[in-house]
């Protein structure tokens, strides 16, 4: 099975609320799309969210990356010489990441669609179903406190809550947010890079001391402080997550031999894909540090292939895959069930994921 083409497209998705964050606001999944064609028709699926505020990814670069690099040196390779297709995409330019995650799942889903089976039984068969948390954004206080029971009324057990910009303030924001939905439900606070290490001990102490019982706060300060990370992560109870300071597994091994951080964050548009993605779940597992597997603005194409992975690696211990609950329409079929909180594997051969809805595709 050797790889005949790699066509690109467009997917537009309105959300259900605007996705706000210390760094960004969206309203909708603006993505470019993957298939990879095979030489006996064969189809695999990837999706590339443009993100340029972390991955330096614009619509313009993702397709650039894809069409005048990643194509013409992947094109006439064996898909099942894995290692060979992925070490090419790996080094076909640097850096790049998100263009070369799109390729590598759908690349990946086309090499376990060949063998017949799901692509998390190939990856280690971990479980079969898992919990994911969902993304409450920054706003009004008030509005956070509604937006938060909503996502519990919808059956959410553990919520994400965005913060990094008011700085002490935000103790209060989230300690509104507990006396509203009770003591039962998991909080996680990600800050987004926007506190200084300073401000990160001084908020974090004052949850804890209000016992506001937070599970983790996620990458409080700026993504090269890793000096502030490991300060923050030494001074306060609470686990610290980091995300934006893991994008490859050289970031990984360094925050793993420094203790810099209690749990790493994997998304695969930071890492280029479910390939390099493992290379941090191998060090993870060597280090005894636990990971989360997260995701962008994605649509459930491409947060099905994040689903597979953890669903086949024992190290991942938790889920950040709301893309597709944070979408106002699901238009594929196939692959993983998204029911709320819920991801629950299936039988579909590869990724799994059919009726991508792009109208027009183009080399």
């Amino acid at each position: 099975m050797r790889i005949k083409a790699i066509e690109v497209g467009h997917i537009s998705l309105p959300l259900v609320h605007p996705f706000k964050t210390a760094l960004r606001t969206v309203e909708a999944v603006e993505d470019v799309v993957v298939r990879v064609v095979s030489d006996d028709g064969t189809v695999g699926y990837g999706e590339a969210p443009p993100t340029a505020v972390i991955t330096g990814d614009t619509t313009a670069s993702i397709l650039c990356a894809i069409r005048e690099y990643i194509r013409p040196a992947l094109v006439g390779m064996d898909v099942m010489d894995l290692e060979a297709v992925m070490r090419r995409l790996d080094g076909c330019m640097a850096h790049n990441t998100t263009p070369k995650a799109a390729v590598d799942m759908a690349v990946y889903d086309l090499w376990a669609r060949a063998q017949g089976k799901p692509l998390y039984q190939l990856l280690g068969d971990a479980r079969q179903s898992f919990q994911t948390d969902l993304t409450i954004s920054v706003n009004p206080v008030d509005q956070m406190v509604s937006d938060s029971l909503e996502a519990v009324d919808r059956g959410f057990g553990i919520l994400k809550v965005k913060v990094g910009k008011e700085g002490l303030a935000d103790v209060d924001r989230m300690a509104a947010i507990r006396r509203a939905v009770g003591p039962d439900v998991r909080l996680r606070v990600d800050a987004n890079q926007g506190w200084t290490a300073e401000q990160s001990v001084s908020i974090i102490r004052a949850m804890e001391d209000r016992g506001l019982d937070i599970e983790l706060v996620e990458q409080p300060v700026p993504a090269h402080d890793l000096a502030g990370l490991k300060e923050v992560a030494r001074a306060v109870d609470t686990p610290i997550l980091a995300d934006e300071a893991v994008f490859s597994h050289y970031d990984a091994a360094r925050i793993i031999e420094e203790r810099a951080a209690d749990l790493i964050n994997i998304k695969l548009m930071k890492t280029g894909g479910i390939w390099n993605a493992l290379k941090i779940c191998r060090l993870a597992e060597a280090g005894g540090v636990e990971c989360m597997i997260g995701c962008m603005l994605e649509s459930r194409l491409s947060v099905a292939a994040a689903a597979h992975l953890a669903a086949g690696q024992r190290i991942i211990t938790r889920a950040d895959l709301d893309g597709p609950s944070l979408c106002a329409v699901d238009p594929y079929t196939g692959g993983p069930l998204f029911n709320g909180p819920e991801i629950a594997m299936s039988d579909n051969p590869g990724v799994g994921v059919e009726n991508v809805p792009c109208p027009a595709w183009s080399d």
